[in-house]
């Protein structure tokens, strides 16, 4: 017999019994934010904050609705329907204990292909203050090789030629802001939580780049009325996997078809710029500033760059998780070496940050063996992320003649990961929009032309045309096919601590 305690609103009160739960009247919460991307970091980080902020029973006004913009969200959307939007998120603590709570913030929830007038109106509504983006990387359609958005995207065309029933979140949010202004609303926020340099001008430029295009005299108004912060996000959130939710029902009793997990370590600093009006998440633990470009570029090029090259080296040596790869000691000793010699001299003055001390954190936390981060995970979409977490380090390097040859080693791996198999022989999951182009050109690169990998513009930009980089690409693709993953890194680290001595 099944004793476990469906998670649901009628069910609550029973939970409460096991692990906290919301103590507001959720049926008072209106809806503030519309958040488009309602998967696990969403529900770890601001939805989290969200929840927190709530339990000040004088705040009722910044709830959220969640938009599931893709046919994929199918999934995520039933669920949280079925559970009237309340989910439990596990923190996976580095003792191996777990801290459990019901999260609540989540009010509303919309499905954007089954609906999509419903979103618009949802976002178009005078009551939502803020709609925030975890779109992911490739989700702002820019292309490397243009420095532009990408008007290519069939799914881009298919918007312009059908504005009212969208399929991007540039159709969406310009069929939103175009209602606002026609019916003399004030205008929102807009607000990224991927992770993006400059995520609030990123989203700026694209939604413009498409506007001008799809409605052109709206712009000055989105200019006037539409602020768009950058924010620093970071909280390490693995996807949920079969134990996780059977563990839940075996150590507490509680039947959850999603539940979130996460690690500790939260993080989340925001640009104040906020057109309409923010929640307070400065009182739970947020932190408002003027800038967040430095906190964003160190993050970005340690934490997210960091976890692409335990991904990618650990793949090709035939790891299933990130604290596998790490806990590999020269693969960790490779990252750090790639930390110190090639990210921080990239990074410039970083006051009142103890940079040696976030270094070694992160280290710390891509260990945690009770996170089991999947590295088909953090390999997933690297056409989207490298241009983002490593090319600029790469590039600033080449600037200054800097050490290229960490980053070069990374790039090749990557290219013969996207051959489709780990040293052992083992078939990878690759799971990437630009798979197949990747693989193309990966067997290109196999065939004795390791320069090929390097063509892909919307990637590599003019990589190609650096004579200095092709050189350490190509020493370092041909090393790694000759003498595998693991013996490249050895050599690798033996050869920066003769620089360092």
């Amino acid at each position: 017999m099944d004793n476990n305690i469906k998670l649901n609103q009628k069910n609550l009160a029973k939970i409460a019994h096991k692990i906290p739960c919301p103590t507001y009247d959720r049926s008072k919460i209106k809806t503030g934010i519309v958040h488009v991307g309602i998967g696990g970091f969403h529900r770890a980080h601001e939805a989290y904050y969200t929840d927190r902020l709530l339990h000040d029973q004088t705040i009722t006004d910044w709830g959220i609705c969640g938009i599931a913009l893709l046919e994929y969200d199918t999934k995520i959307h039933n669920t949280l329907k079925e559970q009237d939007g309340l989910y439990t998120l596990i923190i996976k603590e580095l003792d191996g204990s777990l801290t459990k709570r019901v999260v609540g913030s989540i009010v509303e929830y919309l499905y954007a292909p089954e609906d999509p007038t419903a979103v618009i109106e949802k976002m178009a509504s005078s009551e939502v203050k803020i709609i925030s983006l975890t779109i992911t990387e490739g989700g702002y359609n820019y292309s490397e090789a243009t420095k532009s958005f990408d008007f290519t995207n069939p799914l881009i065309q298919y918007d312009l030629g059908h504005p009212e029933a969208p399929k991007t979140i540039f159709g969406y949010l310009t069929q939103a802001l175009k209602l606002r202004k026609e019916r003399g609303l004030n205008g929102c926020t807009i607000q990224s939580c991927d992770n993006i340099q400059g995520n609030g001008h990123m989203a700026k430029r694209m939604l413009l780049s498409y506007v001008l295009k799809a409605e052109p005299q709206l712009a000055s108004w989105i200019e006037t009325n539409v602020s768009f912060p950058n924010s620093m996000v970071d909280r390490i959130t693995p996807a949920t996997s079969a134990s996780d939710i059977s563990n839940l029902k075996e150590t507490s009793g509680i039947d959850d078809a999603w539940p979130v997990v996460c690690e500790p370590f939260k993080q989340w600093v925001i640009e104040d710029d906020f057109s309409a009006g923010r929640p307070a998440w400065e009182t739970v633990g947020a932190q408002f500033v003027e800038d967040v470009v430095p906190y964003e570029k160190m993050k970005l090029s340690l934490l997210n760059a960091g976890h692409t090259v335990l991904g990618i080296i650990g793949a090709l040596r035939g790891y299933d998780t990130i604290d596998e790869s790490v806990h590999n000691p020269e693969i960790s000793t490779f990252l750090k070496n790639y930390m110190d010699l090639e990210v921080t001299p990239t990074l410039g003055a970083l006051e009142g940050i103890d940079l040696d001390g976030y270094k070694k954190s992160l280290l710390e936390r891509f260990g945690n063996i009770n996170i089991k981060d999947q590295i088909d995970r953090i390999c997933s979409e690297s056409a989207a992320k490298f241009p983002i977490f490593v090319l600029p380090t790469v590039n600033a390097n080449l600037e200054t003649k800097g050490s290229i040859d960490f980053a070069a080693l990374v790039i090749a791996a990557w290219a013969i990961y996207s051959l489709g198999k780990d040293e052992n022989g083992n078939a990878l999951a690759i799971k990437d929009a630009m798979k197949t182009i990747l693989n193309e050109k990966g067997i290109a690169a196999s065939k004795g032309n390791p320069k090929a990998f390097l063509e892909i513009e919307t990637i590599f930009g003019q990589l190609k045309e650096e004579p200095t980089f092709v050189a350490a690409f190509t020493v370092a693709y041909n090393n790694i096919v000759e003498n595998g993953i693991e013996a490249c890194v050895i050599a690798q680290n033996q050869k920066a601590l003769k620089v360092t001595e």
